[in-house]
Formats: structure tokens, C-alpha cells, sequence
């Protein structure tokens, strides 16, 4: 049964949502024609995946059992398949919609290298050379790009009028926690390098990028690197233990993770790591020395009779 109350939504968002799952199964199927993804029992993993996602909330509502245990319900070749399924239909939407609203004509796209990590300029014209948002796209550090996130990354550059480097950072389950981490930590490393003050820096992050972007700032502070002058983080995922309430208390409202399986998400990222670890979730960590922080999150909705 699935967790998401559609009928819980605002119609805007509803509409957005069913829109965005249209695109995506179009990319699905177009995945799944592929020769050499169709030796995947596709239904079988699907029925793992909602009958793990059903047992995931009921023992985080009940508080019985242990969520660890249903970690183990999807191997480790079937952590690589539905990743790669997931990246595939998000880029296909990515590409679907850019179709239809080219990024504009006065945003240069540059793809680099920094320090090792790939990563991408989105550059408005006539902004600052100076001045640089370092974005973290969002996928619960198991999907997402620079490109699949470019429409919004892009639009905040052209509204607060800064040069965007979005994070091309390694994903899992191939690249676990700390690889991830490690990327965006060389990319902050890298813009000093070519001059860029810290000052002149503003780290920023959706959903899994808000975890590493405090988490970014965590390594950098206990390095002693100079920190940017602040920090965005758009609803964070900054608790991965399996005591947290916020996924359970936000599930029937959320189109994004009530539904995707979150169960085999978390052990993908943390491959055995403590997920106490403040790297890991920053809200166990000690903010002291830290920039200003601007923090967005979702509230309820309640609609009018």
C-alpha cells in the first residue's frame, strides 16, 4: 500500500507530482527495452521493494522491530540495477523538460574538472567573476547530476546573480559514503585554489546536497579551511538513523520519498558506516564557527472546507 495520500496534496503539487511520474515511467520503459536490462525480473523487485517500504513504516510507527534488518532485502546487484534505473528516468526527465524550457540563451554551460571531480559551471551573463555558489544536487546520494538538477540551479544563479559550480559527486551504492563527501570537499578545495575567496563563497544543497553541504562545511571547519561566507540547505535529509520520526510524520505528503523504497537507499550511502556519525547526519554535529545558514523545509498543509 503506498505511503502517499494523494488526496493530502496541494492541487499544484499533485499535478507537478503526477506529471513528473508520467515522464519518469516513459524513461523507465525506455530503460527497461535496453538488451542488457532485460534479464531483471523487474516485478519481483518491485514487489521487494513495496513490501519493504510498507514494513519500513510500520516499525518506524510502531517502534517495534529493528529497521536495520530490512537492509539486507535488496542485494547488492539489485542496489546497482535500481540505481541505475532511477539515474536513467531522472535525466530522461532532466532532458524531457529541458526540451520543452531551454535553459536561457544568455547561461553558459561548461563542464570541468576540479581537482579530480567533475563538475559544472552555469554561468549567468554579467555576474561577478568573483562571486561563486557551489551547489550540491539532491537524490538521497544514490542519484541526481549537475544536469538533473540544472533548472533550478540555474534560476537561482540568474536571481541572486552568481556564478553556479554544480557537484558532479560519486554516487552509491558503487561509491558509499565517504566518496561523495570527499568530491564536494576537492571542489571547495579546487575554487580557492584558483583565487575565489572564501568570502566570496556560498555553499548550497536540496535533500541529500543539504546533508553534504553541512557536512562539507563540518570537514572543512575541522580542517581549518577557511568557510564560505554561508549556506543554503533546501529540506535536508540530516538524520539517517533508524530513529528518526521526520520521513514517517512527513510520509502521506511527500511525492518525492514516501514511496521509492527508502529502506535500501540508507544502507547503499552508509555501507556499514555509523550513521551517528556527524558526517553522516549533521544533526548530531556541533555547528560551533559555522557560517550563517539559511534553512528551508516543507510545513504542513491543511486545506480549507
Amino acid at each position: 500500500m503506498p505511503m502517499l495520500d494523494k488526496s493530502k496534496l496541494r492541487e499544484d503539487v499533485r499535478k507537478l507530482s503526477e506529471k513528473s511520474q508520467r515522464i519518469m515511467m516513459k524513461g523507465v520503459s525506455k530503460f527497461l527495452s535496453m538488451e542488457e536490462n532485460k534479464g531483471t525480473d523487474l516485478k519481483e523487485l518491485m514487489r521487494i521493494i513495496i513490501d519493504g517500504n510498507a514494513r519500513f513504516y510500520e516499525e518506524l510507527a510502531s517502534g517495534e522491530g529493528r529497521v536495520e534488518e530490512l537492509y539486507d532485502l535488496v542485494t547488492k546487484d539489485q542496489m546497482n540495477f535500481l540505481a541505475r534505473l532511477f539515474r536513467y528516468a531522472m535525466e530522461f526527465k532532466a532532458e524531457f523538460l529541458m526540451k520543452k524550457n531551454p535553459i536561457p540563451d544568455d547561461v553558459s554551460i561548461e563542464q570541468i574538472n576540479a581537482n579530480g571531480v567533475p563538475a559544472e559551471w552555469q554561468i549567468p551573463s554579467n555576474v561577478p567573476e568573483y562571486r561563486v555558489f557551489l551547489f550540491i544536487h539532491g537524490g538521497g546520494q544514490v542519484l541526481g547530476s549537475p544536469k538533473s538538477s540544472r533548472a533550478y540551479s540555474v534560476e537561482i544563479g540568474r536571481t541572486i546573480n552568481m556564478k553556479v559550480l554544480s557537484v558532479d559527486y560519486r554516487l552509491a551504492p558503487e561509491y558509499p559514503f565517504p566518496e561523495g563527501l570527499e568530491d564536494c570537499v576537492k571542489v571547495y578545495k579546487w575554487l580557492l585554489s584558483t583565487g575565489i575567496k572564501a568570502k566570496d563563497i556560498i555553499i548550497a544543497g536540496a535533500s541529500a546536497g543539504g546533508n553534504l553541504t553541512i557536512s562539507t562545511i563540518l570537514k572543512l571547519r575541522d580542517e581549518g579551511i577557511p568557510l564560505p561566507a554561508g549556506a543554503v540547505v533546501l529540506a535536508p535529509g540530516i538524520d539517517y538513523t533508524p530513529n528518526s520520526k521526520t520521513i514517517l510524520e512527513n510520509a502521506k505528503t511527500d511525492p518525492v520519498m514516501a514511496d521509492v523504497g527508502i529502506f535500501w537507499w540508507i544502507p547503499a550511502y552508509l555501507n556499514g558506516a555509523d550513521p551517528n556519525d556527524p558526517l553522516i547526519s549533521p544533526v548530531f554535529a556541533d555547528l560551533k564557527g559555522f557560517p550563517p545558514i539559511l534553512l528551508q523545509v516543507s510545513k504542513k498543509y491543511k486545506k480549507s472546507k
